[in-house]
């Protein structure tokens, strides 16, 4: 049954049971955007992501309610209001869908907990920040199978907003590692058995002929800088991919989407 109003104006489920969702209520306290994800496939994915342990609010329209509330039926902390009060609370322009969550983002595992399998492949970003192409990345990652996404503390963006749309559920999906120093991580992961393979529109070897099966690192480089010298000399080979149509490069999403796929083909031996 739904709880009592309370001051924010918007009831809210107590969990009990499917039941019908109460009217639509006023506008929903604002309580910031950096922390809010929005859209169904998000959201759920969210909502189904054990990890996730500090959901504070759920707020969603009357029929996404329901359609919650019977998919999660502990679930305590939903609010039913309309789309215009879901919108208010976050970006212009959010695509939220009828609902909308606000939570701590997942944890952070290591890196060691990442290579522990010893096989399959791992990405690591370099200091992509456009939350567009790092959340088109998680979603291509998780589709492909990779063991996780390794990034850098200081230069990635929160996994919230439109990188969790972008992501479409992945960064709920996927492990991922946040870490000071990419070059350190490189350097633990060569030491539990794995390989690095930078990706460069320089190098002479296609990026086919370079992944040979074994675990391996994929490292995508920002579209403007690439890999930096550093995390560059950390990496075992350089690989492009190759262009015959003509271009010189890919969007960094799209580059890691025929990466990430090559690496799967690589680490079923095909």
């Amino acid at each position: 049954m739904p709880k009592k109003a309370g001051p924010e104006g918007a009831k809210t489920f107590a969990g009990k049971g499917p039941g019908a969702p109460p009217r639509p209520r006023p506008t929903p306290r604002d309580d910031g955007q950096a922390d809010w994800i929005w859209g169904v496939h998000p959201v759920v994915a969210a909502l189904e992501n054990p990890a996730r342990t500090a959901i504070r609010r759920v707020l969603a329209t009357p029929d996404r309610a329901r359609q919650i509330a019977e998919r999660f039926s502990a679930l305590k902390v939903l609010e039913v209001t309309d789309a215009q009060a879901i919108a208010r609370v976050l970006p212009q322009g959010a695509a939220h869908q009828g609902v909308a969550l606000r939570a701590a983002p997942p944890e952070s595992v290591s890196v060691e907990d990442l290579g522990a399998a010893g096989q399959g492949f791992i990405l690591m970003l370099d200091q992509v920040t456009d939350p567009q192409n790092v959340g088109a990345i998680f979603r291509s990652a998780a589709a492909f199978g990779a063991r996780g996404v390794i990034v850098q503390d200081r230069h990635a963006p929160a996994l919230a907003g439109a990188l969790a749309k972008a992501a479409a559920g992945a960064v709920d999906k996927i492990p991922y590692a946040r870490v000071v120093n990419l070059s350190r991580a490189l350097e633990q992961l060569e030491e539990m058995g794995w390989r690095a393979v930078g990706l460069a529109g320089e190098a002479e070897e296609d990026l086919e002929a370079v992944l040979d099966g074994r675990p391996t690192v994929i490292v995508m480089g920002s579209e403007g800088e690439g890999l930096r010298r550093l995390v560059r000399e950390h990496c075992d080979a350089l690989a492009r991919i190759p262009m015959p149509g003509g271009f010189e490069s890919l969007n960094v999403s799209a580059a890691a989407a025929v990466a990430l796929y090559a690496a799967s083909r690589a680490a079923r031996g095909g």
